[in-house]
């Protein structure tokens, strides 16, 4: 068995932001050889997340709308009394989560006509870390 291991730095410029990533994981896919297998695409911070919809401006401007709706940003969360200022943004993340586990097949990932892989930034402006794990033969 194979693996590729490979990290990726985020510093936004806003608070929140929707990043395409899938060129980026199928970068690491073809440069790790594998031919079957499967990639994890995790967030490794608890206020971002990472999922897979339609690479379409008008749908990300739902999700984020939906996400500020679930979990809008507001000054009396129970977090904020450690000092933080981020309530929503834990609440966001899990919504959508932190990571995915995407399919291999012949050498790419096999994604539906539609599927993209993003990055989802929610309190940004500072560094933040994703790792893009590749496993198979």
């Amino acid at each position: 068995m194979k693996f590729k291991t490979e990290y990726l730095t985020f510093n936004t410029a806003k608070k929140r932001e929707y990043i395409l990533i899938t060129d980026k994981v199928q970068k690491v896919v073809s440069d790790s050889g594998i031919d079957e297998g499967m990639v994890l695409v995790s967030a490794m911070h608890i206020t971002a997340g990472v999922f897979v919809n339609d690479a379409e401006s008008g749908l990300l401007a739902d999700i984020d709308g939906w996400l500020e709706g679930l979990a809008p940003y507001r000054e009396d969360y129970r977090h904020h009394r450690t000092g933080e200022t981020n309530g929503d943004a834990h609440l966001k993340n899990l919504l959508v989560h932190h990571q995915v586990i995407l399919p291999i097949t012949r050498g790419r990932l096999d994604l539906g006509p539609w599927q993209a892989v993003y990055y989802a930034e929610f309190d940004g402006q500072r560094p933040k870390r994703l790792i893009i794990k590749a496993m198979g033969e």
